[in-house]
């Protein structure tokens, strides 16, 4: 139970900030940012999760986008 049936892959979400790990983890924005799967409307500052319209970055808004 709990499981949605037909949607298909989730999308992953990256973290709002890197942990700057020497293995990039799955989901470390600049890793995403380097490979394009980078959310539409966002970019990587400073390690940071950034949008380009310089709004907050919210999780829900992320999820929206994502």
């Amino acid at each position: 139970m709990g499981k949605s049936k037909g949607k298909g892959t989730v999308a992953k979400l990256p973290k709002v900030k890197c942990c700057e790990s020497r293995k990039k983890c799955g989901r470390c924005p600049l890793r995403m940012l380097k490979e394009g799967t980078l959310p539409a409307g966002y970019t990587v500052k400073r390690r940071q999760l950034v949008r380009l319209d310089g709004t907050k970055v919210t999780k829900k808004k992320l999820a929206k986008a994502a």
